[in-house]
């Protein structure tokens, strides 16, 4: 990979991608919500799945195609029948509108009174540390057993999305002035599936999903299954898309053939998830498990299942390597730099 070839598409592919949205921003934002919104929302849509065809690396595409592909296009889909977060600030600045369409961000309400990248800035330092210390062990990789590898890669993907997130949202706080919600709630904090899913693991996923998929088919569902059971079918629907779209990533980022082991990762954690939501009101409160022992169970539960169906594609297509190798040539270029500025 031609590492200055690759930043001129990133490039590019954003500047692409920022032209098309302004387009939204100027012309579709005066078109009535509906169909006739949505015909004319469809070639921007289509330009989102296009664009990151041109990356190649895994870091500058792995992010891009989330952004694009997933969150961008959502927005759009739910911005023409004037639902989700762009119908909310598409009377806002362009830049507003620019960065919540095209970035993982959601505002809080009001303006910000600072600047930090985290409200924990010493938990954030630890764990980039942490992400150096992962990668430097994946030099002695065939020494370790498959289990602790298995720990790594799930810290390692953890610390990894967190990262990119919180590092990406630091222009909008400092350009615009708001305050973003956070990506992630400390996930290994996580009680329940319910809990990790839903309210610590990559908060701007169901908070797209959400608005997307689950209110839709739960308005339906009710309609035939009632108000109390409609919820079962919009969960398992909201992670057979959340799965769809994984699957597509993964497509992006190898070019092979899906083999759908990351979809039925997501198909058995939302039937999980549906199981866990039944049960708890079967009990209703009865009895409830220690949190140490719930929380540890669903931690182990995520790392067995990721093992058996979320990994294997990405070690399969050797993603995994790529995106470690990469983190090689960043430490290269950084230490040439170096040397080339103090001459050494």
């Amino acid at each position: 990979m031609d590492v200055t070839v690759e930043l001129q598409n990133f490039i590019r592919v954003w500047f692409a991608a920022i032209g098309a949205l302004c387009y939204c921003y100027y012309c579709v934002t005066h078109i009535p919500t509906g169909i006739l919104r949505l015909l004319f929302v469809l070639p921007v849509i289509y330009f989102f799945l296009v664009l990151p065809l041109d990356l190649s690396s895994f870091h500058l595409g792995a992010p891009t195609i989330f952004y694009l592909v997933w969150l961008a296009n959502f927005k759009l889909l739910l911005f023409c029948f004037d639902r989700g977060p762009l119908s909310s600030y598409s009377s806002l600045p362009l830049l507003h509108f620019l960065s919540i369409a095209l970035l993982p961000v959601k505002p809080k309400h009001g303006i910000r009174d600072g600047s930090r990248i985290s409200s924990r800035p010493r938990l954030f330092w630890g764990k980039i540390i942490l992400l150096g210390a992962i990668i430097g062990a994946y030099s002695y990789r065939e020494f370790l057993p498959s289990h602790v590898i298995l720990v790594l890669y799930c810290i390692h993907i953890y610390i990894a999305v967190e990262l990119v997130l919180a590092i990406t949202v630091v222009p909008v706080r400092a350009l615009l002035g708001l305050e973003i919600e956070p990506q992630f709630n400390d996930p290994y904090l996580a009680t329940s599936l319910q809990d990790f899913w839903g309210r610590r693991w990559n908060l701007m996923v169901p908070g797209i999903l959400r608005p997307a998929v689950y209110f839709p088919i739960s308005a339906i569902s009710a309609r035939v299954l009632g108000k109390e059971l409609a919820k079962l079918p919009a969960i398992f629907s909201t992670f057979l898309v959340s799965g769809l779209m994984h699957e597509l990533i993964y497509y992006y980022l190898s070019r092979a053939r899906p083999t759908w082991e990351v979809t039925w990762f997501f198909v058995l954690h939302g039937i999980c998830l549906c199981i866990e939501v039944v049960v708890k009101k079967y009990l209703g409160g009865v009895w409830q498990m220690n949190r140490v022992v719930s929380g540890v169970l669903t931690l182990a539960f995520v790392a067995w299942t990721g093992n058996w169906l979320f990994f294997p594609q990405i070690i399969r297509n050797g993603l995994d390597q790529k995106a470690i190798n990469e983190y090689y040539v960043l430490v290269d270029l950084v230490k040439d730099k170096l040397l080339s500025v103090f001459g050494i």
